[in-house]
């Protein structure tokens, strides 16, 4: 049964790649799974520790204003701070200090406004507080910090506000704090160019300026936080839009700062690393598929010539076995058609010679009888040669082993039909190898080979030819190659395989008897080589036998 090699082609290389790209793709899919979730966790890692670090520095902040208003209030009476003047000198002192504060106020148990010092004397000196919120709130905790807020200034401002209880007295020592500075704070937590920051108070409202769109008291431009009551990572997508998001609440506040990240911006080394991943698995891919499909072409090329090898030795030994069947069968035969032969020769000859003995030269049928005696003796003849030959090509001798010098050999035996082919007009070239090496075998069978060759390839040319022997030594297999070629009418491809064949002749009836190549055949067989035939209608035929060296 004969290979389908493209289909085998094909299975053995889509093996191949998919046993080799399957592994490759899952150590990649998941080194890239691992990677990313490592990237990722590093990534929040480093958000949360940016939220916690803006949060801490905004709680120091807050901590330093609350205890610098308590050293102020605890290093100094309530009669001296309700002097404006004295109150004056305070807040130039504090001022000097730090550039967080925009004004300072002293209110009694009442929400009166007892002293001012600030940009808005006019405004706020008279006011009384005690309806206000922050107010209540500070009275009720002793510590307040508002939201952002717009008051009796119209600004947006926030304060900080402490209650001090001296004696029997109970007042409100309170500032108004510079947003510029916790608007700095909140701002260096933009670490990339699309990241951002901002404060939000417990209604959602912006409570510092972001980045990117919204101001003081609109309401945050993104996912709601302002309920958050501990620190909140998340990857969230608002309006289309996919970010990373902290959230974490500012201590003695209702504030909560949200840091927002780029996943583009903070992703691209891994954004990077996928690329690099599938280039690097599509060259891998590509060199497999390269390897596979060479590999492969290698494999089925060899696959192809060991079949051929296979084939050619699977008609070699069935050729062999042939021979060996045929040769029991041959010499059968022979010993069976030798008796009647004899018998057959013995007859004919008392026939003639009773024909000269008695006087039927006169009768009118003695030219007949002659003529029918000498057929006899002809056809006879002609069977004793084939049953000659049957003799021969079943007989198995032991080859002689002798020393041979196969250009000599072949110049002998060429000789011994130079004159008959020349009278042909068939012209004999020679190309012998320098370097044929001396072999041991048995010249006179090889000989008996040769000549056999030349004498089918004078018969195949008839006349106005030539006939090519030649020698060769193989150095790769240490064999010696020789060869008989013709220019004669070639041997068609359907009767190529049969020339081997005990009895198969190409010749017109009567001038062989089909033993001649099967004989040869035999005998290179029993010297250890091989005999093979290549041949083309209308350009000639080309034997070939091969013989080992010892």
């Amino acid at each position: 049964m004969e290979r389908n090699y493209r289909k085998l082609w094909w299975q053995h290389c889509l093996a191949i790649i998919c046993f080799s790209v399957v592994p490759l793709l899952f150590v990649n899919i998941s080194l890239y799974v691992l990677f990313d979730r490592i990237y990722t966790d590093t990534v929040t890692e480093t958000l949360r520790s940016s939220a916690e670090n803006r949060r801490d520095a905004i709680d120091l902040f807050f901590s330093e204003r609350i205890a610098q208003l308590f050293t102020v209030a605890n290093t100094n009476t309530f009669k001296d701070l309700t002097d404006e003047n004295y109150l004056n000198r305070v807040f130039d002192i504090m001022h000097a200090k730090s550039t967080s504060y925009m004004d300072i106020g002293i209110i009694d148990n009442e929400g009166r406004h007892l002293s001012y010092v600030g940009p808005y004397y006019d405004l706020l000196k008279q006011v009384n507080y005690k309806n206000e919120p922050w107010f209540n709130a500070v009275k009720a905790n002793g510590i307040y910090i508002s939201d952002i807020f717009m008051g009796y200034r119209k600004v947006p401002h926030f304060i900080i506000a402490v209650m001090v209880r001296e004696k029997s007295t109970s007042w409100i020592l309170r500032v108004t704090i510079n947003l510029k500075n916790i608007d700095d704070i909140v701002h260096k937590a933009w670490i990339g160019t699309l990241s951002d920051a901002y404060i939000v108070n417990g209604k959602n409202i912006l409570q510092t300026r972001p980045r990117f769109g919204g101001d003081f008291l609109e309401p945050a431009g993104g996912p709601d936080f302002s309920s958050t009551v501990a620190t909140k990572i998340s990857r969230l997508a608002y309006k289309g839009s996919e970010a990373f998001y902290a959230a974490i609440p500012v201590a003695n506040t209702k504030w909560v700062l949200v840091i927002k990240e780029n996943p583009d911006e903070i992703l691209s080394p891994l954004q990077k690393g996928k690329y690099w991943m599938a280039f690097l698995s599509l060259l891998g891919l590509t060199i497999i598929a390269t390897g596979a499909a060479l590999f492969t072409n290698t494999l089925i090329n060899r696959i192809e010539e060991t079949d051929r090898e296979n084939a050619a030795n699977s008609d070699m030994l069935l050729q062999a076995n042939k021979m060996i069947a045929l040769s029991k069968m041959a010499a059968g035969i022979a010993h069976e058609v030798n008796n009647p032969l004899a018998s057959i020769s013995e007859k004919a000859g008392w026939m003639k010679d009773l024909l000269a003995e008695e006087d039927i030269a006169a009768s009118p049928n003695f030219a007949e009888f002659s003529e029918s005696i000498d057929k006899i003796e002809y056809h006879v003849d002609r069977a004793r040669k084939i049953v000659h030959n049957l003799l021969g090509f079943a007989r198995r001798m032991e080859p002689a082993k002798e020393k041979i010098n196969i250009n000599n050999l072949l110049d002998e035996t060429t000789g011994l039909l130079e004159n008959e082919a020349r009278y042909v007009n068939i012209l004999i070239k020679k190309q012998y190898a320098e370097n044929v090496p001396v072999i041991t075998s048995d010249l006179s069978q090889i000989q008996q080979v040769v000549l056999n060759l030349l004498n089918n390839a004078i018969d195949a040319i008839g006349s106005d030819g030539t006939i090519t022997v030649g020698s060769r030594y193989l150095e790769d297999t240490d064999q010696v190659e020789l060869w008989v070629a013709d220019t004669g009418k070639g041997i068609p491809e359907a009767e190529q395989s049969k020339i081997f064949e005990p009895f198969f002749t190409t010749k017109a009836v009567g001038k062989g008897t089909g033993l001649g190549l099967s004989i040869s055949y035999s005998i290179i067989e029993k010297l250890g080589g091989k005999m093979r035939v290549q041949s083309k209608v209308g350009e000639g035929t080309m034997f070939t036998i091969l013989l080992p060296k010892n």
